[in-house]
């Protein structure tokens, strides 16, 4: 194997509070802040009227999953001891583990907190507060020269312990202090805030730190700039050769990349990218941070089992019989308006909650697992979002106490003020086609025509849930406007790369010999090429990054995928 790190030179550190976020405070790149720009600025701003996008969100918003003898009751999917894949909405392919993965690589390169969705917005003038590139600066931040109450020497400060139930584990929270404007609540002490939403993406960034504390023991005499160096590699490479291909396919990456990676000296690679260029340094386009990589909120779950040894939501030693019959036994809603049964973020969570990745990736051939100990699918990438994400906890009220029996009221999470005109929506889908529409984005046909594509018919672009039963009843998205004829062959961009996605597995999962509803779904053709062309382009562009300076390095820990990286870390 070639050796994990080419050392880095050894750099003088920078001034106080100086340099770009991530970078160390040294001066060695000429990009002090990324700017968002487009990717086809050929093509026209697509409009449709603001009640007619609200009444789309509202129909990519699913109900709540509910007992067919009592509508008031919030149930599951009941997990079966036989099978991994327990429900239609399950995508075979991803494992849920990406869907935070996918979140924690955004946070990484885009934050824009001057936007708004009120107002029309000039992508070129906005300035995005992360550096475009995948250098970990949301887990780094500005270096432990400048805050160094982040680190404890050239490691990074843990949080608690975790444990399974009361099951020990090397899984730890993230590092948290008590907030003197809130006294309730205790705020993750971390790079990014962001990283702190739910309680997987927490979990994620603690195992990266940990991650980053396991090769400073592991190589003792390196410097701070060395461990950093070598963790960032393994994340770019998983990036490239994990996360894309899970997503995209591996068609997509070896297109764009035909020969890194496979031992050829630089002459012969030549990096293939047809739709993202730029000048001089990379720019983060906004087809891809305002369409097409929101697909992953489709991939949402409602519920997720963080570990086998909890066995009830209030109790964690035992379910009522009320949890077992909505199949709730050990199992949490991603958010809720009730304390406890979400995994809801921004504040400390019970210490019982560890997080067992090896149901969220394949770690050491749990793949094969079934029953509670299967990874758990995420859902299929389609044009409907879990009822969870229309009541986003950032734009509600707090949750409120545990209050038994559960209903789907109590579940959902209330407006803070549903009738203020300036308030943005709380649901999600809703909040991203009026991002869409404020970026003055082009719409889903005219990006394909742009690529050289034949658009997707009116008649086939759906609104709902991807399983073969219910594509036909879906309604389409033009019979959601009769009245303007809006979405006449006008998709908007991040609905149109759902439905690409969708569309293009139903004509597979259709196809004879395949396997129906568990035919794995992944990006179209449309939205896999932005994907994987934005994220690899910004590893391009970058002059530190490894496809840059040893395009054919491998980890020297065989540390192939986010599980591996994972196991490793925690090993």
């Amino acid at each position: 194997m070639i050796n994990a790190v080419i050392t880095a030179k050894k750099r003088p550190s920078g001034g106080h509070g100086g340099g770009v976020r991530g970078d160390n405070s040294t001066p060695r790149s000429s990009m002090f802040e990324g700017r968002f720009g487009r990717m086809f600025r050929a093509l026209p701003p697509a409009e449709w009227p603001k009640d007619v996008l609200l009444k789309l969100g509202e129909a990519m918003t699913s109900e709540a999953e509910r007992l067919e003898t009592d509508k008031n009751v919030p149930t599951a999917a009941f997990e079966d001891d036989k099978k991994r894949i327990q429900d239609d909405e399950e995508n075979a392919g991803i494992p849920a583990g990406y869907t935070y993965l996918g979140q924690f690589i955004d946070h990484d390169i885009t934050f824009d907190p001057a936007s708004s969705l009120q107002q029309q917005n000039d992508p070129d003038a906005l300035v995005d507060f992360r550096t475009p590139r995948l250098d970990l600066d949301s887990l780094y931040g500005r270096g432990p020269a400048d805050q160094p109450y982040m680190y404890a020497g050239n490691k990074f400060r843990l949080g608690r312990p975790l444990s399974e139930n009361t099951k020990k584990t090397k899984v730890r929270d993230l590092p948290r202090f008590d907030d003197p404007f809130n006294p309730a609540a205790k705020r993750a002490l971390i790079g990014d805030k962001r990283n702190d939403e739910n309680v997987i993406v927490s979990q994620l960034h603690a195992a990266m730190l940990q991650f980053h504390n396991k090769l400073v023991d592991k190589h003792k005499d390196d410097s701070f700039a060395d461990i950093q160096q070598r963790v960032r590699w393994h994340y770019q490479w998983i990036v490239v050769n994990d996360f894309l291909p899970t997503i995209c396919g591996r068609e997509v990456v070896d297109d764009i990349l035909p020969d890194f990676g496979k031992d050829k000296p630089i002459w012969k690679l030549k990096p293939n990218l047809s739709i993202f260029k730029w000048r001089q340094d990379p720019f983060m386009p906004i087809e891809f941070s305002a369409a097409a990589y929101r697909f992953g909120h489709s991939m949402v779950r409602p519920i997720y089992r963080l570990n086998t040894e909890l066995k009830g939501g209030d109790d964690p030693n035992k379910a009522t019989p009320d949890e077992e019959k909505r199949g709730l036994a050990g199992r949490f809603f991603i958010f809720a308006g009730v304390q406890k049964r979400g995994l809801n973020g921004f504040d400390e969570f019970p210490e019982q909650w560890a997080i067992d990745w090896s149901l969220f990736f394949d770690i050491d051939g749990s793949m094969k697992n079934v029953g509670k100990k299967r990874v758990q699918p995420a859902y299929k990438i389609d044009t409907s979002l879990v009822n969870p994400l229309g009541f986003l906890p950032e734009f509600s009220k707090p949750p409120a106490a545990p209050n038994p029996p559960l209903t789907v009221e109590q579940l959902q999470s209330k407006p803070s003020d549903p009738d203020h005109p300036n308030i943005d929506p709380s649901n999600l889908a809703q909040r991203n086609l009026l991002r869409g529409l404020a970026m003055g984005l082009p719409s889903g046909q005219d990006v394909a025509l742009a690529m050289g594509l034949d658009p997707i018919e009116d008649k086939d672009l759906r609104v709902g849930k991807a399983v073969l039963s219910d594509l036909g009843k879906n309604p389409t998205l033009v019979s959601l406007d009769p009245t303007n004829g809006s979405f006449k062959e006008n998709a908007p961009l991040w609905y149109y790369i759902l439905a690409e996605a969708q569309f293009e597995w139903s004509k597979r999962a259709n196809a004879k010999g395949s396997k129906g509803n568990e035919e794995p779904l992944r990006l179209g053709t449309v939205g896999g090429r932005i994907v994987a062309e934005t994220l690899i382009g910004l590893i391009l562009g970058d002059g530190h990054s490894y496809l840059r300076q040893a395009p054919n390095w491998r980890s020297d820990d065989d540390i192939e995928s986010m599980g591996a990286l994972i196991n490793f870390a925690l090993s």
